[in-house]
Order: C-alpha cells, then structure tokens, then sequence
C-alpha cells in the first residue's frame, strides 16, 4: 500500500490536543482587550474552527459566517474563561454554539458515512463497490441531513472528528452521558433512514 492509498477521504482537523506553549499569554491578552492577542488567536484556530464549522454546516458560506462570529466574539468571550477547559477547548465550544444557529447544512464527512456503511455492512464486494460506495455516500450524508442537530453535533464530534465523548461533552458544553445517547439514537437513526432509502 502506498502512501497516497493510506491518505484518510476526509481531511482530519489535528491531533485532539495541540501543543499548548503560549496558551496563557493569548488568554492573559485576550482578557486585557488586545487586538495582536486576537490576531494570535486567530492565526492558531482558524483552521481548526473552520473545518469543525464546516462538518456541522452544509453551507460553505454559512460555515465562514460561523469562523468570523466566533472570533468577533472572542475577546468578549475571554473575560468569561475562567480555565476550566483549556483555551483551545473553549474555542471549539463557542464554534459549536455558533454553529447551532446554522441548522441547515450538509456535513463534509464522507470517511465517518463510509464507516458507517462498513459497520452496517452495506457495500457490495462487486466491480462496481467503488462506484456504489460513492453513491451510498451521498445517501448517507442526505440522511445525517435529516437528523436534529444535536445528534449531527454528537456523530460529527466522536465519528468525523474521533473525539472522545469526554472531549465532545467539554466541547458540545453538555455531560458526556448526553453526547452518548445522541450518539446512540443518531446511530440508529441513520440505520433507518438508510434502510429506508434502499428499500431494505
């Protein structure tokens, strides 16, 4: 297997936890109001808010939207941080927030439905499974579509982005048994949805 064969469909945002050198003098100048402190921010987490924002949005536009509110915020939000999560972790939590107002979108998360398919044992060992498996993954992400987002928050969070439902509950700002039943239940609803949709 070469290395372009072993490249994941879907590009990951990072290792859940980056390198935290410097955290508190963003969080010290983000509180004191500093514009070069945003600036900072900004140059740190935008892409890793951009990516989640889109994975939770279908909407590209709605998705920037997202990026810009969280970081217009941001220096008003600090005041608040009182460190419980780390600030990267509370950066993410406000995307999440922001993004709930963006309810109507398509996930960009085709290895997390491709997954899914593997698990529910729905590709076809045929000529043709490369072709189908695109097709299901269009099915599939037109299912996920249709779940409330709460459970597109939790399935997004722990299947796309691998998280564990410790990380997802800090991030998604509810316990981690609520972002395991939303798991559960988007699970299972996108099973019926799916075998709705092909007639299974």
């Amino acid at each position: 297997m070469n290395a372009r064969s072993r490249r994941p469909s879907l590009v990951t945002i990072a290792p859940e936890r980056a390198d935290t050198s410097g955290d508190g003098a963003i969080v010290d100048g983000l509180k004191a109001g500093r514009v070069e402190a945003l600036a900072e921010a900004f140059d740190r987490w935008h892409g890793r808010v951009r990516v989640l924002a889109r994975r939770l949005l279908s909407d590209p536009a709605s998705a920037e939207d997202v990026v810009q509110d969280v970081f217009a915020s941001l220096i008003r939000a600090a005041r608040g941080f009182r460190g419980d999560v780390d600030i990267e972790t509370f950066v993410l939590a406000i995307a999440v927030k922001r993004a709930r107002h963006h309810r109507r979108a398509a996930f960009r998360r085709r290895r997390a439905l491709e997954r899914l398919a593997r698990q529910d044992r729905l590709t076809r060992p045929d000529p043709e499974a490369d072709a189908y498996r695109r097709e299901l993954g269009l099915r599939l992400e037109a299912a996920l579509d249709r779940l409330p987002i709460a459970q597109r928050e939790a399935f997004v969070l722990c299947e796309v982005e691998e998280m564990s439902s410790p990380r997802a509950s800090e991030i998604a700002g509810v316990p981690e048994a609520t972002i395991r039943t939303r798991l559960f239940h988007a699970r299972r609803r996108l099973r019926d949805l799916l075998a709705r949709e092909l007639g299974e």
